[in-house]
């Protein structure tokens, strides 16, 4: 019997990098002669894939260390050579073996026998209109956190406009600050910029505009005022770069820009969506004649994540619709021992795709017409409770989303939009009809109202 335990050698000529931010040490084998240490600097990098090329290095692995990992993998996609990048749990060494010129012989050793997967990575298209999302999601959160600074400062001068409009930053609430910036302190006088559609009459918001007369307060507020309007401008011209781009994604391939859809209007824009992008035809031409939107609960930003975290070429790399589910941390990561499953708990982990996708099955289970997903929803509520139910409605919606955009296979709701279009459009005509009576508004007024 061969007591020796031997591994094949899956990639011959490969390489290791361990990724640092100040320098990247690599191995093209085990010998110390085969370990070198480069700098971060753009022509560190380029000598770093010289040195690869003289010692015949067809493919390299390094981990996915923060964001310094990605100017070198450029270079080296550029140079043509292959490159695994992969997560950093799956190359931790023994205990007492963590050095940099070790880390990177022992990347270098399990890509060699090849044990190490790589990550997903979009194409170029997609990652670039990846960032320009991503920073408007960011530019969101801090015009959220200059609200809730503009809040504060209300509360402190005494003026609580919080209890009578539902949104102080909305069409009623951003007219009375603008004013009180400016500095009008008449309660009557601000509770007449009152939006005719607000619930709360003037009369009990004048009521709650009484203001303590504090100085500093309202010097605060109006930086705070001044710092929401300039991130809003911001928040703008970041939608202009996300329609360009998707724009030019599509321009790319002829056969996309063939394909239109009529608007879906019983679909409710939400404040953060962008206003200058028609993202249900946009979403249509780019998944090439696929209608995402026409799954409940799918919202217009909901479906700019899809296009934007993993893209149309992007979610074809996954080979079924459970990898696609285990990559964004939806399925059960079982663990078997004996037998026995020990656990079935969700992998930690969220990435924006998962985030939007569970945002989206909560919106489901918040339906009030019964359909296929959200009675779904309820069976598994009933049972597990409400974050399981979560859970199993946005990884349904990641296997129909798989399932529409690679097989081509068209998503069908049996109850069907038209009736719930209908007593949509019922219920606003009647709100319609009061408003005209009440304040002699004409159709054009209507046009331009948005819902307080």
């Amino acid at each position: 019997m061969d007591d020796k335990i031997t591994l094949d050698v899956i990639n011959k000529n490969a390489a290791g990098i361990d990724i640092g931010s100040r320098s990247h040490w690599v191995a093209v084998g085990q010998k110390d002669s085969q370990i070198k240490e480069f700098g971060v600097y753009n022509e560190n990098l380029y000598q770093l894939a010289d040195w690869l090329s003289t010692h015949g290095v067809q493919t390299v692995a390094m981990e996915s260390t923060g964001n310094y990992w990605q100017n070198l993998h450029a270079v080296l996609i550029s140079r043509g050579f292959e490159v695994t990048l992969c997560n950093g749990k799956f190359t931790k060494n023994i205990k007492g073996k963590k050095t940099d010129v070790k880390d990177c012989q022992w990347i270098q050793k399990l890509h060699s026998l090849g044990l190490l997967s790589s990550s997903f990575l979009p194409d170029q298209d997609t990652e670039t209109l990846r960032t320009f999302t991503r920073h408007r999601h960011n530019l969101i959160k801090q015009a959220a956190s200059a609200t809730k600074k503009m809040q504060k400062y209300l509360r402190l001068m005494n003026i609580r406009l919080d209890v009578v409009v539902k949104d102080v930053v909305g069409l009623t609430g951003l007219k009375i600050i603008r004013a009180i910036a400016l500095g009008e302190s008449d309660p009557n006088k601000l509770a007449s910029l009152r939006h005719y559609n607000c619930k709360k009459s003037e009369e009990e918001i004048a009521k709650a505009l009484h203001s303590n007369g504090r100085k500093d307060f309202l010097y605060a507020l109006k930086d705070e005022l001044d710092t929401y309007e300039f991130i809003q401008k911001k928040i703008r011209e970041c939608d202009d770069q996300i329609a360009s781009k998707l724009d030019d994604i599509i321009g790319k391939d002829p056969e996309k820009g063939e394909h239109y859809i009529d608007k879906k209007p019983y679909k409710r824009l939400n404040k953060n969506t962008p206003k200058n992008i028609d993202i249900n035809l946009k979403s249509y031409q780019m998944f090439k004649g696929i209608d995402l939107m026409a799954i409940e609960g799918m919202s217009y930003n909901t479906v700019l994540a899809i296009m934007s975290e993993v893209g149309y070429d992007g979610i074809k790399k996954f080979k079924t619709a459970k990898h696609f589910t285990s990559w964004l941390r939806l399925a059960p990561n079982n663990k078997v021992s004996g037998g026995k499953v020990l656990s079935s708990k969700i992998g930690k982990g969220s990435s924006r795709l998962k985030i939007a996708l569970r945002n989206a099955a909560n919106s489901i289970g918040n339906l009030k017409d019964s359909t296929p997903l959200r009675d779904f929803f309820h069976r598994i509520n009933f049972r597990k409770g409400r974050v399981s139910a979560i859970t199993a409605t946005a990884r349904k919606l990641a296997v129909i989303i798989w399932n529409m955009i690679v097989k081509g296979v068209a998503y069908h709701n049996p109850e069907g939009y038209l009736y719930l279009d209908q007593k949509r459009k019922l219920g606003l005509v009647k709100r319609m009809r009061k408003q005209i009576d009440k304040y002699g508004l004409t159709n054009d007024d209507l046009q331009l109202t948005k819902i307080q």
